[in-house]
């Protein structure tokens, strides 16, 4: 029930105790009521559908936090085109980089995590995961999600407040490395879904946008050209399902 049923009901309840003209009355005053009390909440809502920009800069900005899976397939400049001029897309990532901050290379330690925080986003689309499947930092799976909040956390403090939206990292079909497919699937995609569900946040599901496509990859792990753009799809189709981009100012 929300607040405003919730209302209602309390006060038709009291309405029982009263006489017949003074109830009439009264319903009259409650209709009017509870219809005054929904446009404000249809109006608040319509609100909620528009990404909260600060007043400061426009266009709205995007941040594209990644790692080495989007470096050769250029998927920020494929959202770009998508969103059109009323959006600005930060391309902020950093080949190597994991979630961890028990590894050689966290993205909080690097200057492009620097970088987005000064880029002052409205909305940052983080995908990260792939090389925390390395075998040599699952030993500190345990603290995966841990360290995610601590980079989500960072960009929700920042100033203009910006909405995070946690993507998936896509699927592993082949490598020469010791990435590992299985625990990709069954480690990092759920750990990434739990925090995002923990956090009430979006999340972008890039790994079932691919399925068996692997023809879509330069070398089973890396998205090429034709990956972009399903990854860039992918990721405006859920901002627009969060915020009605038809409607962006």
């Amino acid at each position: 029930m929300n607040k405003s049923t919730a209302y209602v009901t309390a006060f038709l309840t009291k309405l029982d105790r009263v006489k017949r003209p003074t109830k009439l009355l009264a319903i009259v005053t409650a209709t009017v009521f509870l219809v005054s009390l929904l446009a404000v909440f249809e109006i608040t809502n319509s609100q909620n559908m528009t990404p909260s920009t600060s007043s400061n800069h426009d266009p709205i900005r995007v941040a594209c936090v990644w790692d080495s899976i989007i470096a050769i397939s250029g998927y920020p400049s494929e959202l770009q085109s998508l969103l059109g001029p009323k959006y600005t897309v930060g391309n902020f990532g950093v080949n190597g980089a994991t979630v961890s901050l028990h590894s050689w290379k966290p993205y909080m330690y690097q200057p492009e995590f620097q970088n987005a925080l000064a880029f002052d986003p409205d909305i940052v689309i983080i995908m990260l995961g792939t090389n925390d499947d390395l075998m040599a930092l699952h030993q500190y799976n345990e603290s995966f999600e841990d360290d995610y909040v601590k980079l989500i956390t960072s960009f929700q403090q920042i100033q203009n407040n910006p909405d995070i939206l946690i993507a998936k990292s896509p699927p592993i079909f082949s490598n020469r490395t010791d990435l590992n497919a299985t625990y990709l699937t069954d480690t990092i995609i759920p750990k990434t879904e739990n925090l995002a569900d923990r956090m009430n946040l979006p999340v972008i599901d890039v790994y079932s946008a691919f399925e068996h496509q692997t023809d879509y990859f330069v070398d089973g792990v890396h998205p090429n050209s034709q990956g972009a753009s399903v990854i860039a799809s992918e990721v405006y189709n859920t901002m627009d399902s969060i915020y009605d981009l038809s409607r962006t100012p």
